[in-house]
């Protein structure tokens, strides 16, 4: 076989250092492009992004040629810098959250991570997080994920 196929859906979450509101709401549409033009570098489909002043939400198409950690890194290392040129103290926390994307549920996906502004005037992003982790199976100590 000489081409390689995937279908690697992923719903990446990660939060500002300590959860501080340090992306401003005037930068986050400009910071979503620069996401988009990071993904587009490399060769990852981003099919979704959004999020509010404490986090981040990306679905991801990743290709086999990029493992998901290294494509994380680079998310957060090149946005982390962008902000910073804009004259803002700007950090992410350290970890993040992933969770594979059934291809039938894409399009909740998407419209729930288009949503967060209007999602979050009733959810708090603990709550959010510590749902996302709930519905996926994945076992954790509170402490540590919100940590």
């Amino acid at each position: 076989m000489a081409h390689s196929y995937s279908g690697n859906y992923v719903h990446i979450v990660f939060s500002t250092k300590d959860r501080r509101d340090t992306i401003p709401a005037e930068l986050q549409e400009k910071l979503w492009a620069y996401l988009f033009g990071t993904c587009k570098n490399l060769k990852i489909t981003l099919l979704a992004v959004g999020g509010i002043t404490n986090h981040v939400h990306l679905l991801i198409s990743l290709p086999p040629t990029i493992r998901l950690c290294d494509a994380i890194k680079e998310l957060k290392a090149n946005s982390s810098r962008w902000v910073g040129e804009h004259d803002i103290q700007f950090e992410w926390q350290k970890g993040y959250g992933a969770f594979s994307v059934s291809p039938s549920n894409l399009d909740v996906v998407q419209t729930y991570i288009r949503n967060q502004p209007e999602h979050h005037k009733k959810r708090t992003f603990d709550d959010e997080f510590l749902t996302l982790l709930k519905k996926s199976g994945i076992s954790f100590v509170a402490s540590e994920a919100l940590g």
